[in-house]
Formats: C-alpha cells, sequence, structure tokens
C-alpha cells in the first residue's frame, strides 16, 4: 500500500522536476518524452485563442511550458499579435520550435504579412525555409520576388505557376492578384500574363458567383471599365438591353461578363439575348465560353437544353475543364441513351490533369468500348487496366469491366515492432493525438496531416504511413486512421482503411431493422469516420451525423418515447435514430442503395426529382447528381458498401449489382412519403 502511495508523489516530482521553465534563448526538445501536464490551462488557452483574448494568452504562455502542447500555446499566441511583433521576436519563435508544424505553420502566416507589406527581402530570406509551401497565395508571392529579381531570366513556368494559382483562388486576394498584374505589366520577354489571362480569372470568378474576385480581375484587366462592371454585376439584363453596340475588347469582355452573370439567374435569356443579339459581336473564344456556361448550368439542372447549347460551341479547347466535365455527364444522360462520340470529344479536350482523374479514365474507355473494333477495344481495356483496384468507385467498376470481382486485397507484411515505436516516438504524431484527445480536434488534424505528408521534406514513408495509422487506429482515432492508410499506395490494409468499431451495436442494430450492416458501415464511414463526437456545420450530430429535426421525427416513425436531442450524443441512441432514417428513406425509394444515399445526404425531395428523365445506369445517374458533395458522397457510399461486404462476407463482391438502374418512380408503387425530412 505505501509503495502504491509513494509512486505517484514520486511521479508528479519527477513530472515537476521535468516541467520547469527553460531559458529563452534554449531550443525545447519535442518528442513522445515530454510528460504532459496542466491540460486545463492548454484547454484555457485554446479558448482563449479563439476569442482573442491576447492579455489572457500572455498569461498562460509562462505556465505550459514544458506541456508536450506548447508549441501550440506559443503558436497562438503570436500569432494573434504577429502584426506588432518584431522580426527578432518571430525568428526566435522559429529557433525555439524548429522543426515543428507549428514552425512552418507561423512561417505561413509571416510570409503573408511580408508579402503585404512588400518586404521583398525579408520574404527571399525566408521562404525557402518554408516546407509545407501549399498556400496558393504565398506561391505567387515567391513567383513574384523571382520576376523582380531575375526579369526576363526568370523561369519559363514563372506565368503558369501565377496563373494556376490565380485561376484556384476562390476568393480575392492580395498575393496572386499583385503578381498578376506585375506579369501582365511587364510587356517583356514571352513569360509574362497576358489580359486575356485577367478577362479569363473574371469570367471564372463571376461563373462562381464570387463578384470581388470577378472585380479585382477586371480592374487589372482595364481599370477603366470598373464602374460598368458594377453596372452589369447590379443589373446584366439591363446592360445587356442597352443600345450600345460592341466596339472594343474590354466592351466584348463586359458583354460576355453580363451573360455569364444572367445565365446563372435567367439562362433563358441569357441564351436568347446572346443568339439574337450578341453573339456575332463576340469574338469565338469568348462565345464559345458563354456557351459552355450556359450548357453547364443546364446540365446541373438535368436539362435536356444543355446539349443543344453545348453543341454551338465550335471549339471544346476554350471551354474549362469544370464545363467539359458537364458537357460529358450530359452526353452521358442523353434522352437517346449515351452520346459515346460526345463523351470521348469532351474528354479529350480536358487537361491532362482532369484526364488522369479516375472519373474520366473510366468513361474515356466506356467511350472506346461503345465505338468498337479490335483497337479500341484494346486502349479501352489499357486504360481500365491503369486505375483498376478495390481503392475507389471507378476504380471499382474498371475492376468489373475487366470481369474481376472486387475482393479484399492480400494483407501487407505486420508491422514490426520497431516500426510502431517509430510512430510512438514522433513528436508531430503525439502532439496531433494528445491536441484530438484534448477536444482541439482541427488542430489535432492540421498537424497530424502536416506530419504525414509524403510530399514534404521528412514526410513518412508509406511503411511509416502504415505505422502512423496503426498509432491512430490503436487510439481509436479512427478517421485519422482511415484517411491515414489510404495514402499508401504499395500495400492495403483493409483493417485499417474499413474499421468496424462499434460492431456488436452496429450489426445488431441493422438485423433488426432489415438493413445490410456492411451498407450502415459504409455511410457511417463516409459520414463521420467513426467520429462520436462529429459535429457538422449546419448541425448534424454523432456517428451518422443526424440532423435534430431529422432526429425528432424519426424517434416518433420508431417509437422512441421520450427522446431529445441530447441524446444524439449518445453512440447507441445516434445508431438507432440514423439506421432507422436510413430504412425508412431505403423503403421510400424502392430498395435503391444510390437514391437513398443521396436523400440521406441531400433530403428525399431533390433525389425524387434527380430520377425523373431517361433510364439510366445507376453510374451515369450518380455522376449527373448536381450537387458536388451529394455526388461525391453517394460514390463513395456506395464503394465503401461494397468492400465492407467483401469483409464481412469473405466472399467477392459487385458494384455494378448494387447500383442497378435508376428512372422515373413506377406509378404502380405507393406513393413516396411526403412527410420524410
Amino acid at each position: 500500500m505505501l509503495l502504491r502511495i509513494l509512486t505517484p508523489i514520486a511521479l508528479a516530482l519527477s513530472l515537476s522536476a521535468q516541467a520547469q521553465p527553460r531559458g529563452d534563448d534554449q531550443v525545447v526538445e519535442m518528442g513522445a518524452q515530454a510528460q504532459p501536464r496542466g491540460d486545463d490551462l492548454v484547454v484555457e488557452s485554446w479558448q482563449a485563442w479563439r476569442q482573442g483574448n491576447r492579455v489572457r494568452l500572455a498569461q498562460l504562455v509562462p505556465q505550459v511550458r514544458g506541456h508536450v502542447l506548447e508549441p501550440w500555446v506559443a503558436y497562438w499566441d503570436l500569432r494573434l499579435r504577429l502584426d506588432t511583433a518584431s522580426p527578432a521576436e518571430v525568428q526566435e519563435f522559429f529557433t525555439r520550435y524548429a522543426g515543428t508544424y507549428q514552425e512552418d505553420r507561423l512561417r505561413n502566416d509571416w510570409l503573408l504579412l511580408l508579402g503585404q507589406r512588400r518586404d521583398w527581402a525579408a520574404f527571399a530570406a525566408d521562404h525557402p525555409s518554408y516546407r509545407m509551401n501549399d498556400d496558393r497565395e504565398v506561391r505567387c508571392y515567391a513567383a513574384l520576388v523571382t520576376h523582380l529579381r531575375e526579369g526576363s531570366a526568370a523561369p519559363a513556368s514563372l506565368a503558369d505557376e501565377v496563373r494556376r494559382n490565380w485561376f484556384a483562388q476562390r476568393e480575392a486576394d492580395d498575393g496572386c492578384a499583385l503578381a498578376a498584374s506585375r506579369l501582365i505589366g511587364d510587356t517583356a520577354g514571352p513569360r509574362r500574363l497576358t489580359v486575356n489571362d485577367a478577362w479569363r480569372r473574371a469570367r471564372i470568378a463571376l461563373e462562381a458567383g464570387r463578384p470581388r474576385a470577378a472585380a479585382q480581375a477586371v480592374e487589372i484587366a482595364a481599370p477603366e471599365a470598373t464602374r460598368q462592371f458594377a453596372e452589369l454585376s447590379n443589373s446584366p439584363a439591363k446592360f445587356l438591353t442597352s443600345r450600345v453596340t460592341v466596339i472594343s475588347k474590354t466592351r466584348k469582355e463586359l458583354v460576355a461578363l453580363a451573360l455569364i452573370k444572367l445565365a446563372t439567374s435567367d439562362a433563358d435569356n441569357a441564351a436568347r439575348l446572346l443568339e439574337s443579339k450578341w453573339g456575332p459581336q463576340l469574338s469565338p473564344e469568348e462565345r464559345n465560353w458563354v456557351w459552355g456556361v450556359l450548357g453547364k448550368q443546364a446540365a446541373q439542372k438535368l436539362s435536356p437544353d444543355a446539349l443543344l447549347h453545348f453543341s454551338k460551341v465550335s471549339r471544346d479547347g476554350d471551354l474549362s475543364d469544370d464545363m467539359l466535365a458537364w458537357k460529358a455527364r450530359a452526353a452521358l444522360r442523353s434522352l437517346r441513351g449515351p452520346q459515346w462520340p460526345v463523351v470521348q470529344q469532351a474528354i479529350q479536350a480536358m487537361s491532362e490533369e482532369a484526364r488522369g482523374e479516375s472519373t474520366w479514365v473510366y468513361w474515356r474507355a466506356r467511350a472506346l468500348l461503345a465505338k468498337g473494333g479490335d483497337d479500341n477495344r484494346a486502349q479501352a481495356r489499357e486504360l481500365l487496366q491503369s486505375i483498376a483496384s478495390v481503392r475507389g468507385f471507378y476504380e471499382q467498376l474498371a475492376l468489373e469491366e475487366l470481369g474481376q470481382p472486387i475482393a479484399v486485397p492480400a494483407r501487407p507484411a505486420p508491422l514490426t515492432e520497431e516500426e510502431k515505436e517509430a510512430a510512438r516516438q514522433n513528436p508531430g504524431l503525439d502532439r496531433a493525438l494528445q491536441a484530438i484527445a484534448l477536444g482541439i480536434r482541427a488542430e489535432g488534424v492540421r498537424e497530424w496531416n502536416y506530419s504525414t505528408n509524403l510530399h514534404r521534406p521528412g514526410g513518412l514513408g508509406e511503411r511509416e504511413l502504415l505505422a502512423a495509422a496503426q498509432l491512430a487506429c490503436d487510439r481509436q482515432v479512427w478517421d485519422r486512421c482511415i484517411n491515414t492508410s489510404e495514402r499508401v499506395r504499395s500495400e492495403f490494409d483493409a483493417d485499417q482503411r474499413y474499421p468496424m468499431p462499434f460492431r456488436e451495436s452496429v450489426s445488431r442494430r441493422s438485423r433488426e431493422i432489415g438493413l445490410d450492416p456492411a451498407y450502415v458501415y459504409g455511410l457511417i464511414r463516409q459520414e463521420s469516420r467513426f467520429v462520436t463526437d462529429a459535429r457538422s456545420g449546419v448541425g448534424a450530430s454523432g456517428l451518422m451525423q443526424v440532423m435534430p429535426a431529422t432526429a425528432r421525427w424519426t424517434a416518433r416513425k420508431i417509437g422512441m418515447n421520450g427522446f431529445t436531442t441530447d441524446q444524439l450524443n449518445d453512440r447507441d441512441v445516434n445508431i438507432s435514430i440514423g439506421t432507422g432514417y436510413l430504412k425508412l428513406v431505403l423503403d421510400d425509394f424502392g430498395g435503391s442503395m444510390p437514391l437513398a444515399a443521396a436523400a440521406y445526404n441531400a433530403g428525399p425531395s431533390r433525389p425524387r426529382n434527380w430520377r425523373n428523365g431517361p433510364i439510366l445506369d445507376a453510374a451515369i445517374w450518380a455522376e449527373n447528381v448536381p450537387f458536388s458533395e451529394t455526388r461525391d458522397y453517394v460514390k463513395k457510399v456506395l464503394a465503401n458498401t461494397t468492400m465492407y461486404a467483401a469483409i464481412l462476407t469473405g466472399e467477392p463482391q459487385s458494384l455494378k449489382a448494387r447500383l442497378g438502374m435508376i428512372g422515373p418512380r413506377d406509378a404502380r408503387l405507393p406513393e413516396p412519403n411526403d412527410e420524410l425530412p
């Protein structure tokens, strides 16, 4: 008994000695050996950070010295006052926390601030130490610094780098807009951007509903046109019905922007004005772009007009990859059956990057198979073989096209104790897991992802990723377990990628109400990655991400008396409510797993409308789901379900059999349940 009393006391004294504050001129050793203390102070620091409470954070920093999450508290403190911090203080942070995610995170923030200050010398000095390199604005600043330093001797890829990052930015920014304006203004050499790039940026932004980004691009392309752009943004129809005829390049581009803006609210009117008045006055490239926007708008509404609009495009190369994707989808969904030549034409016009996506590799192969002939079949087979695996929706479909079943791959060689220990001793993984355990999930997830990133110096190799995934599994941090294991390309550990926590509860509940447990697991894996306290931005909760109103309705339907929404945090209640709703939706859609998955994600009324039209192969139907989130969701849930079925049964499975065909509801069947929320 005395030993049991003294041991904790001795341990506490040991921890206290280890956790004494170190001198500021010393580098803190961050590792798995660092002893955690003051968890409550770390959580209080996190709360102060979220509240923007600089005073309280400054008080807490010295109190958490020695805690494994000290780098996070120090980061929060300095980040809140970075705009007033001295360069020496920033460099001291970089030294003290060298090699950590927090060092690189603050360097990202610091480089952005240096760019905004136009302190190019300091930016050039610090940028080579930036490891993450995933911030587009920082990349644009870096390209601009290279341009300013090297001029015409800069790499030929400089303009492409700026263009790619600028077009990909969702909102107006300083870095990419500044770099683009400087390169457009520099008329020397073939590496510069052009005014046409600025107009293209404006079109992309306006179509995406980003008027500030579009206005910024217009100001770069034609500063004198900013007032006219504001007018067309406020009332595109009024702008387009004015009596002024197109004369200048600027006026033509403004007309194209007005047509794009009008297309988002009144596509029929935009098409009429393009055809009757403005089309002949625009350049072929401008005209093609607007028809591409109209085609995309119609395709997203599942309108047969989509192919009509796309047919008026004289050169597919003028369209964006997104427009070409919707052209291919519309051709697949055609009332006359898939228009395979159009599918192939659209995919062929995509960028090399887009053509390489498994979606378009698969449909290009299907188009070649439909075309017939030995050469086309051989080429299709080669394409299918390039993606065929159990790793995803189109990968599984490619396997089946090749006549191969979907089965669980052989397990990788067991991890050695040395490999497991290396993962346990990784300081970044340790900090991430401790942050997640304290409820500081977003920060923990970011640090975990950084620590496992294969594409940065010091990132983990494939066996190390397997060991990291296993560490997360062992700690029941299922989302990091799954996501980390999925990044391993050379081996496939089904236990890591498709875990089955709470198996007894899920299986028992599924059997009771007549659901396939593989389907339930496939949906949970996509909904929450088995994070029991997951909560979405719109208020969905728990394993099965159930909305409060849906939960109350379902509880009444399944006879769960006395239910209150705070019970959704209870794992078994969440499973009961979620599976109960899934069963009701599945029955309402006649047992169609794709339709029920779409209804679970987007509500039942939308897939009821999406199923109207021709009878389709469900893979074509899923690819045409208008919402990108729901489209991705349906495909992933069905691919997950197929793999879980292979694991649970030990037998090869068919994704195609689960997909089936989808078309309008049979009038002989009962009316849909309009009460379904």
